[in-house]
C-alpha cells in the first residue's frame, strides 16, 4: 500500500458521493451508498445498497521496533453510553421482572475435570511500563499460533504462549497507525475501546480501536490493523475508516475470511442505532485497497454482536454472517451476505426473532453491583449482549453459537444468562435455542461481565466477574461438558481473588472481557478480565488465565 492511496482516499472520502447500487468502485476510491432503513419493524426485511467506503491504508513498522511504554496522562473516566429502554426489541426492554425460569441456583460439579495452566498478570497497575490513566480497562485478548495478545485501554502487549512471558509491550495502540501520517486522527488519538482478534483460518492478527477525540471536527474513525504474518510482533497493514457518527463500543468477528464489526452509533448524546459492517479481509491481508460495507439499523436496535468463528472447520460455503442482539425475552438475528465485487449483491436480512426464557436486565441495565466496605456500586453493562458471539462448526457437521448477558436472577444483583443456539431450519435465517440457563448459585455473589466459548468437542467455558457486599470483585469461570445435563454449568474455578473495591465516584467496570480458544489444539481456553489489588480508583489490574477440560485432545 502506498501513501498516495492514503492521500487520494482521504480527499475522495470527504467530498465524493455516489448514487445507485450497481456502481463499480475503483481501487482507492471512496463513496457512500445510503442503506435502506428497517424502520424498527419486527418483521424480517431484506436491506440492500450498503454504504461503501475505502479506508486510508498503509503499512506499519514492526511492532518489535515500536516505542514501549504508556504515557502518564490525565485520569479519564470514560462515560458509559447506554441505550434508552422501554419497548420490545429495544436494548433495555428486558422483561420478566425478577422471575427467571431457567436460573441455576445450586452449585453443580461437572462430570469433566479441568487442567489449569497459566495464571498471569496482565496489563494494569504495576505492570512494567504501563500507567493506568483511564477507566474502565476494556479488557480483551486473543490467542494465536504462538502468542497471546492482550489489549486494554490504552496499550497492548504480546505474550509468548509457551512461556507466558511478555515479549513486546506495553505499546500504545496508536503506534500501530503512525504510517498513516503524523496528523491522521488514528495516529494522533489513542482513544481505546480496543479489540484484539486472531483470524484462525488465515493466521493473522486483527488489532483495532477507535479515534473519537474531537470527532465533531476531525471525524470519527475506526482504526484497523491486520498483521502481515502470524507474528504479532511483526508489521501490519493498517487502515482507517471514517464513520458517520460516534462509533461507540466496536466489536469484531471473523467469518469465512471476512472481518465483521458492529458499532453503537451516537449523534451527540442521542443513540442513532446499530451499524453493522463488513471489511474485505482478503484485501486487508494482501495490503490492498479494502472496502468497508455497512448497514445502518434504526434506533430500535443496539448492542448487536457479530459472529466469530472458533475451530478449524469453516462455516458452510456461502454461509452469511450472524449478528445477534436481545429484546424483550427474545434474541434478534440478522444475516449479512457480503459481495465485495459488486456491493449491489450485498444484503442484510432480519431481524429473525427467537423467544427465550423470560429475564430482566441486571440493575435495569445500569449500575447496582455491590462491593464490600463502600457504597460505590459497579456498572452491570446488562443492556447488551457480552462479547463474544462465538460460532463453531463441529466435526460432526452441526453448527452452534454461544453468547451471554447479565440478568437479574432474583437473589442477587446479577447472574450470567448463557445460550447455546443452533441455526434455524434451512440455515439461512435465524436461530433456535438448544439450551439456556442463568448461572447464579445461591452464594451471595453477583456474576457479570461474562464471556463464553466452546472447544472442539463441545465443552463450554464461561468466565465472568464476581462481587458482593462481603467479597471483593474477583475473576472466576465455570465449565460444562456435553455429558452434563443441558442447562447446567458448574465446577466453578477462582482465577484470582480481588483484594480491593473501586471507590467513589467511579462505577465503570470492565466494559467487556474475553474468552478465546487456542487455534492449535482447539482445546485450551484463554480468559482475561479485570480485578483490583487494593481499594482505590484508576488502580485496576488484569489477569490472564488458561486451562482446558481433560479429554479434549
Amino acid at each position: 500500500m502506498q501513501r498516495d492511496v492514503f492521500t487520494f482516499t482521504l480527499t475522495k472520502f470527504s467530498r465524493y458521493m455516489c448514487a445507485g447500487s450497481a456502481m463499480v468502485l475503483l481501487a482507492g476510491t471512496s463513496c457512500t451508498l445510503h442503506a435502506q432503513n428497517p424502520n424498527a419493524t419486527s418483521t424480517p426485511v431484506v436491506m440492500s445498497n450498503p454504504s461503501v467506503s475505502y479506508g486510508a491504508g498503509s503499512a506499519s513498522t514492526p511492532v518489535h521496533g515500536m516505542r514501549v511504554g504508556q504515557e502518564n496522562g490525565p485520569k479519564v473516566d470514560k462515560p458509559l453510553r447506554q441505550f434508552k429502554g422501554g419497548g420490545s426489541s429495544k436494548p433495555g426492554g428486558g422483561g420478566g421482572g425478577t422471575s427467571d425460569p431457567v436460573v441455576q441456583s445450586s452449585a453443580y460439579t461437572s462430570v469433566g475435570t479441568l487442567a489449569p495452566n497459566y495464571n498471569l498478570e496482565g496489563l494494569g497497575n504495576g505492570f512494567p511500563g504501563f500507567t493506568v490513566n483511564s477507566a474502565p480497562p476494556d479488557t480483551n485478548g486473543a490467542v494465536g499460533a504462538t502468542q497471546y495478545v492482550q489489549w486494554v485501554n490504552e496499550s497492548f502487549a504480546v505474550f509468548n504462549k509457551s512461556t507466558g512471558n511478555a515479549v513486546a509491550g506495553p505499546i500504545a495502540g496508536n503506534q500501530l497507525f503512525q504510517s498513516l501520517g503524523s496528523t491522521h486522527p488514528c495516529a494522533v488519538n489513542n482513544d481505546g475501546d480496543p479489540i484484539a482478534q486472531y483470524d484462525k483460518a488465515n493466521n493473522r492478527w486483527i488489532l483495532t480501536q477507535f479515534s473519537v477525540t474531537n470527532g465533531g471536527t476531525i471525524g470519527y474513525w475506526q482504526c484497523v490493523a491486520v498483521s502481515q504474518t502470524s507474528d504479532a510482533t511483526g508489521a501490519y497493514n493498517v487502515y482507517a475508516y471514517r464513520q458517520p457518527n460516534f462509533n461507540d463500543y466496536p466489536k469484531f468477528g471473523v467469518f469465512n475470511g471476512v472481518y465483521f464489526a458492529t458499532y453503537n452509533m451516537f449523534s451527540g448524546n442521542s443513540f442513532a442505532g446499530a451499524r453493522l459492517c463488513a471489511y474485505d479481509g482478503a484485501a486487508m491481508r494482501a495490503g490492498g485497497a479494502a472496502a468497508e460495507q455497512c448497514f445502518q439499523l434504526s434506533t430500535s436496535y443496539g448492542g448487536v454482536l457479530p459472529g466469530d468463528v472458533d475451530g478449524v472447520t469453516a462455516p458452510p460455503s456461502g454461509d452469511s454472517e450472524y449478528f445477534v442482539n436481545f429484546g424483550t425475552n427474545l434474541l434478534n438475528t440478522w444475516r449479512f451476505h457480503v459481495d465485495f465485487t459488486n456491493s449491489a449483491n450485498s444484503t442484510l436480512s432480519g431481524p429473525y426473532s427467537t423467544t427465550v426464557a423470560t429475564f430482566a436486565e441486571a440493575c435495569g441495565g445500569g449500575t447496582c453491583i455491590p462491593q464490600p466496605g463502600t457504597r460505590q456500586q459497579l456498572d452491570s453493562l446488562a443492556d447488551r449482549l457480552m462479547y463474544r458471539l462465538s460460532y463453531r462448526h463441529f466435526a460432526d457437521g452441526h453448527e452452534a453459537l454461544f453468547v451471554n448477558h447479565s440478568v437479574n436472577p432474583g437473589s442477587v444483583a446479577s447472574g450470567s444468562r448463557w445460550y447455546e443456539l443452533r441455526p434455524a431450519s434451512g440455515g439461512s435465517t435465524g436461530v433456535t435455542v438448544y439450551q439456556q440457563s442463568t448461572y447464579a448459585p445461591a452464594d451471595g455473589l453477583s456474576r457479570w461481565m461474562g464471556s463464553i466459548a466452546s472447544d472442539k468437542v463441545g465443552n463450554l467455558a464461561l468466565g465472568y466477574s464476581t462481587s458482593s457486599g462481603t467479597a471483593y470483585p474477583s475473576i472466576r469461570y465455570s465449565y460444562r461438558t456435553p455429558s452434563d445435563p443441558l442447562g447446567k454449568m458448574g465446577s466453578e474455578q477462582l482465577l484470582l481473588s480481588g483484594a480491593g473495591a473501586q471507590q467513589r465516584t467511579l462505577n465503570r467496570w470492565g466494559d467487556y472481557s474475553a474468552m478465546s480458544v487456542d487455534p492449535v489444539d482447539d482445546c485450551t481456553m484463554w480468559y482475561t478480565n479485570e480485578y483490583l489489588a487494593a481499594n482505590g480508583t484508576f488502580n485496576w489490574h488484569t489477569r490472564i488465565g488458561s486451562f482446558k477440560v481433560n479429554g479434549c485432545q
